[in-house]
């Protein structure tokens, strides 16, 4: 394939577009499911369990899941995880529909299919990334990842600001059949992407197979741990994660409870959130920062976004809710977009699918804890919300305070790409490269200097 001159080019528009749908049917989706819940059994244990299921295979798998991105057809694994992913929710959308009165079995059913989704993320979301920035132009990685995620608030902000709507309208079974069908759709259009991928040599038989999955996984840790900065930011991460997913898992009885108002606020909400998310993803990507007073911001908007949250603990009015929503989704988008394209061009591209499982392991492992955990605390703590969210916002707000201190997280947030473009084979040495592509001279950037030692070859299978 010829390189991609263009940002919105035959392939990155038919993933664009597969995406966007999906998108639109899960937020439907998850609306539905979190007030079935509630309205069924109106236990937030129960909520919070069901959440931690949906996470927690992905988390675990997340490492396998990115090396093989990077040993297989990406395309294929994309197309295959959304067509499983519609098969399980068209079932379980059945089951609604013919038995609507089996409560039990319903819900072992939204176990069961929030357990295949979760897995198939594992490996559906290392590949998404890993594609991207061999889909468009290098210099527009930035501007790709600011159009995904826009577009994805987006979808947020029609699924759940309206889902609270719809599910009081049409109920449950409607929203999920939406969802099945949108996966469906994305599988058909992603299924003419051409994405391209060196793949590496495959193991004759099953033991060399997991050999070299082995090698592979171990290989990706040992890149991230080696990069500091890259390795202080995971582990941070992983920490406010934990203490901020309380807000999203409880954030139904907030709305009906502390709050006092109907379900269609719990929607309002979380699309005010997308709509500034929306705004940050588009100001990251229209934004000429110099790389220092990109990082200054960052480090800002992650510290000032908790502190909001601890904000909507002291509120009482829906509208103020709505405020500080929409302030914290400009923050927060503005450090998504920037984080993620740092990742993306400082990781080699036959690295790049096991780097990315990896991370969303790290940074995502103690998820499925806390979203266990945060129905049986606000349980115990008769539903006290407000003290929940106060207590997250100031002890996520001190963490990202903490960690601005750290000089290798700074250097890390203030890297520059050099102005020439490079091949995904750039700073591997020549040994290892792809078979049929010649290894360029290794790239020297300013995070080399930031290695506890050099980083290992990367094993292709050759």
């Amino acid at each position: 394939m010829k390189p991609p001159t263009r940002l919105l080019n035959r392939n990155y528009f038919l993933l664009w577009q597969g995406q966007t749908v999906s998108r639109l049917g899960s937020q439907a989706f998850n609306v539905a499911l979190i007030f079935w819940v509630k309205h069924a059994t109106d236990s937030a244990t129960l909520l919070g369990l069901i959440l931690m299921v949906s996470t927690l295979p992905g988390v675990i798998l997340g490492p396998l899941g990115g090396a093989i991105a990077d040993r297989f057809s990406r395309r294929k694994i994309i197309v295959l995880s959304d067509v499983l992913n519609g098969l399980a929710i068209l079932a379980l959308t059945a089951l609604l529909f013919t038995m609507p009165d089996a409560t039990n079995l319903i819900l072992a059913g939204l176990f069961l299919v929030s357990l295949i989704n979760s897995v198939l993320r594992s490996f559906f979301e290392p590949a998404i990334v890993a594609a991207i920035p061999d889909l468009v132009p290098k210099a527009r990685v930035h501007q790709a990842n600011s159009l995904g995620q826009t577009t994805q608030q987006l979808t947020l902000f029609i699924g759940q600001g309206l889902g609270g709507t719809f599910y009081r309208l049409f109920g449950a079974p409607i929203l999920f059949l939406f969802d099945g069908i949108s996966y469906l759709f994305s599988a058909l259009s992603e299924s003419f992407i051409q994405i391209p991928q060196e793949i590496p040599d495959r193991a004759p038989d099953w033991r060399g197979l997991f050999r070299q999955f082995r090698d592979d996984i171990v290989e990706g840790f040992r890149y991230v741990w080696r990069r500091k900065g890259m390795r202080e930011l995971v582990f941070v991460s992983a920490l406010m994660n934990f203490f901020q997913v309380p807000v999203i898992v409880l954030l139904p009885f907030y709305v009906e409870e502390h709050l006092q108002s109907p379900p269609d606020w719990y929607g309002f909400i979380l699309a005010a959130y997308g709509l500034g998310s929306m705004g940050g993803y588009v100001l990251a990507g229209m934004l000429n920062l110099t790389p220092r007073r990109r990082a200054h911001f960052m480090m800002l908007f992650l510290a000032m976004e908790s502190l909001g949250i601890a904000a909507l603990g002291l509120v009482g009015v829906p509208w103020q809710a709505l405020v500080l929503a929409f302030l914290g989704g400009i923050m927060g988008g503005f450090v998504v977009v920037n984080l993620t394209t740092i990742l993306q061009i400082t990781t080699p591209g036959v690295i790049r699918g096991r780097v990315f499982g990896l991370l969303g392991t790290i940074a995502g492992g103690l998820t499925p804890i806390a979203m266990g955990m945060s129905g049986i605390v606000a349980d115990l703590l008769n539903q006290n919300i407000p003290l929940i969210y106060v207590g997250s916002g100031l002890i996520s707000g001190s963490l990202a305070g903490l960690i601005a201190l750290n000089r290798d997280y700074r250097r890390f947030l203030a890297y520059e790409a050099p102005p020439e473009e490079t091949s995904p084979t750039a700073n591997l040495p020549e040994d290892h490269a792809p078979e049929g592509v010649q290894a360029e001279a290794p790239m020297t950037t300013p995070l080399d200097s930031e290695l506890e030692e050099p980083i290992p070859p990367v094993p292709t299978g050759q």
